[in-house]
């Protein structure tokens, strides 16, 4: 159970330092209210998980105390205690939004028995929700989209590739155009589309390492190789084998990858049996591969076998008539992801994106419009956050009163390819946290977030305790526990 901050709400002291007694031993931090001016007070700094409260304090009926409590917050669940139990008291408290009713005296162990209940069910549903969140990004990956005509002839090409089952297919195009969209799209379009595709990033996989990647090994090939391992032409079988970055292959290795093109057979590394394979190949670089083979870093007759089927990505900058229908796309992709409800960008917002260069093609432009719907606290997107100064300079932590304008020490400057937005939202928010010591409040009004996404993100990115706080002391008290009423503590 994830730790939790429960704010306590009564005028008796003997009845705040026994519950807090109790939740501190079970991990919860605690702040004690004993009246509904100091409630309000401590319900906006502290910002608690849960509140257990009088329905009888000094200044204000402790049901009007809880309708503000959930006009503030519908999702905080409160405790409702009093001394006085009638159903009608009761049925008030659970038509205004309560979890819970406790009766005065109580036993302890049966307080914390609904506290746990309480917080197993909130992780529940944060679990629930992030897992959605998680799913919705596995299983539903980017659309290629646009309506101008050349994407509307890369449409066509894709659907010839798929349809005539085109074994070997080379995709063009600068970083960031959607290269391997192209290549999951020709995937799910063809009879292959129950099949497996396999991706091998060329760039990524040292040279010694890549050979074994591709095509296995048998039991003793080399020193570490305990067990038979299948390669990614035998995972592929019947499918697509994606082969990224394939200006970064080896020559040594572009030689058998020209090998399975021509005889679509293969060894395993220490093996004697060729294998037959069944797979599409498609590769896709953003090297000039022409260009390559003029020099000899790359073999001719491997770019000749690719090149039957040829598929060039024009850069973004080239076709900037497909932006408005791309940011609407990519709205409501982010809408769904962060729970938000952004309704478009503004005229000028338009202007400035139709404007840009976008020098990190389509890749850039979904990472601007994320960071627009992360900074827009309105549902219009708008032309201050699409700004080429801002697309250009330093990310800075903004949304706060004083404090934040400084910039920040890791400073992240935007590389024409683009970033990875979520290390720059990760980074920024363990910033705000450490330099509030943990108060989300704070953290939140720097980040320009409100509270309840930021409790979101940090759970997204495994921040919960995130810095590591010392739970707030109570103040010295009798140390009975037992059955609590308004007046004392009885032993059990």
């Amino acid at each position: 159970m994830d730790l939790g901050r429960v704010l306590i709400v009564d005028d008796e002291n003997l009845v705040c330092w026994s519950l807090a007694k109790m939740l501190k031993r079970v991990g919860h931090s605690t702040e004690i209210a004993n009246t509904g001016a100091d409630a309000r007070l401590k319900l906006k700094s502290f910002d608690p998980d849960l509140v257990i409260l009088d329905a009888s304090l000094p200044d204000i009926n402790g049901l009007q105390f809880l309708e503000e409590c959930k006009a503030e917050n519908s999702a905080l669940p409160v405790i409702i205690m009093t001394s006085s139990y009638h159903s009608n008291l009761a049925f008030q408290a659970f038509s205004l939004g309560a979890e819970d009713y406790i009766g005065k005296p109580f036993n302890i162990d049966m307080v914390e028995r609904s506290i746990q209940k309480i917080f197993v069910k909130k992780n529940l549903e944060k679990d629930a929700v992030f897992s959605q969140g998680r799913l919705r990004k596995k299983h539903l990956p980017d659309q290629l989209v646009g309506n101008c005509p050349s994407m509307v002839d890369l449409f066509k090409t894709m659907n010839t590739c798929a349809q005539q089952d085109c074994k070997t297919i080379l995709v063009l195009g600068e970083s960031g155009t959607g290269k391997e969209l192209v290549t999951h799209g020709i995937h799910n379009l063809s009879a292959r589309k129950d099949a497996p595709i396999v991706e091998v990033n060329c760039a990524s996989i040292p040279d010694n390492l890549l050979e074994n990647e591709l095509f296995g090994h048998e039991k003793g090939a080399y020193t570490d190789a305990g067990n038979r391992e299948v390669g990614v032409f035998e995972q592929a079988e019947g499918g697509t084998v994606f082969l990224d970055e394939i200006g970064d292959m080896p020559l040594n290795m572009q030689a058998k990858v020209l090998k399975i093109i021509e005889n679509r057979k293969f060894r395993r590394l220490g093996g004697q049996e060729e294998i037959e394979t069944d797979v599409r190949i498609i590769a896709a670089t953003n090297q000039n591969l022409h260009k390559m083979v003029q020099e000899g870093t790359f073999r001719g007759d491997l770019f000749y076998r690719l090149n039957m089927m040829c598929i060039t990505l024009r850069p973004l900058r080239e076709r900037k008539k497909c932006i408005p229908s791309m940011v609407e796309y990519f709205i409501g992709r982010l809408n769904a992801e962060y729970g938000r409800n952004v309704a478009g960008v503004s005229s000028s917002g338009l202007k400035e994106l139709m404007a840009y260069g976008w020098p990190g093609n389509v890749r850039e432009l979904r990472n601007a419009i994320e960071r627009a719907m992360m900074l827009e606290k309105g549902r219009i997107l708008s032309v201050e956050h699409f700004s080429k100064e801002n697309q250009s300079e330093s990310l800075k932590v903004g949304g706060c009163d004083g404090g934040c304008s400084a910039p920040v020490s890791s400073r992240i400057i935007l590389p024409s390819e683009g970033v990875c937005i979520e290390d720059v939202e990760k980074e920024y928010i363990k910033q705000a946290l450490s330099r509030y010591d943990g108060n989300q409040t704070k953290a939140a009004k720097c980040l320009g977030l409100s509270l309840d996404t930021l409790r979101y993100r940090r759970k997204k990115f495994g921040l919960e305790n995130y810095p590591t706080q010392k739970t707030p002391s109570i103040a010295a008290a009798p140390k009975e526990d037992g059955l609590v009423n308004s007046s004392r503590a009885i032993p059990v």
